[in-house]
């Protein structure tokens, strides 16, 4: 039977909310014939699970260092330095799709026209790599179209969401690419978006949302 990884960051300082997480979204992915099963990078021993007939589905929003260099290192350690890596979820042709989706859900709820609508992408950037910032970009440019007008803010580096949310008027939607609902979404985001008054809605980050397991059951069947 076919062994698939389903791997996220997780939160070091308390790993095992994050990991009963991925747990949970990897029973939720339909592969027939294959056995899925999460892991995070901060549980001691959840790379364990992988040998080197496993696919390994990093839930990580960009193909940047911890996709092409932590992961694989960390596989070998666990004794997986064969195992197949996948490319992240952020990578999913589908993904910008998802994210319209989503906006467009939000605005009607809220009786607004995309075509009058901010959108704030809120996301996690890095001082180590220009491959998250540069694929939070891409969504935003895939979006700028349906918008009124569209930034991008980030955790790790400039411009950062305060400067980025600071005065936006209050018809924005702030999306928080973020493949999990860690410390990043719960704590820095909020803080960041009081801090610059933010009046606009939040959604849930995206890869909450319920279409995500589908999408990843699609990227491994075509894997398989």
């Amino acid at each position: 039977m076919p062994k698939v990884l389903i791997v996220a960051h997780g939160q070091p300082g308390d790993p095992a909310p994050q990991q009963r997480a991925v747990e949970a979204l990897a029973a939720r992915v339909p592969v027939p014939g294959a056995r899925v099963q999460g892991a995070t990078l901060a549980m001691p021993g959840a790379l364990d699970l992988a040998d080197d007939g496993t696919l390994v589905y990093p839930l990580f929003m960009a193909a940047g260092w911890f996709t092409r260099s932590e992961l694989p290192r960390r596989l070998a350690l666990a004794g997986a330095p064969g195992a197949r890596i996948l490319p992240p979820f952020g990578a999913d042709p589908g993904l910008p799709a998802l994210c319209l989706r989503l906006i467009a859900g939000s605005a009607a709820i809220q009786g607004w026209a995309l075509s009058d609508t901010h959108l704030l992408i809120a996301a996690h950037g890095s001082g180590r790599s220009r491959a998250p910032s540069e694929a939070a970009q891409r969504i935003a440019a895939a979006l700028a179209p349906q918008m009124a007008g569209t930034r991008c803010g980030f955790i790790e580096e400039a411009p950062f969401i305060a400067d980025a949310a600071r005065g936006l008027p209050a018809q924005t939607l702030c999306l928080p690419l973020f493949a999990t609902e860690a410390d990043h979404v719960t704590d820095d985001l909020p803080r960041a978006l009081d801090g610059a008054a933010f009046g606009g809605l939040t959604l849930p980050p995206v890869g909450l949302a319920a279409e995500v397991p589908a999408m990843i059951a699609r990227a491994v069947r075509r894997a398989l």
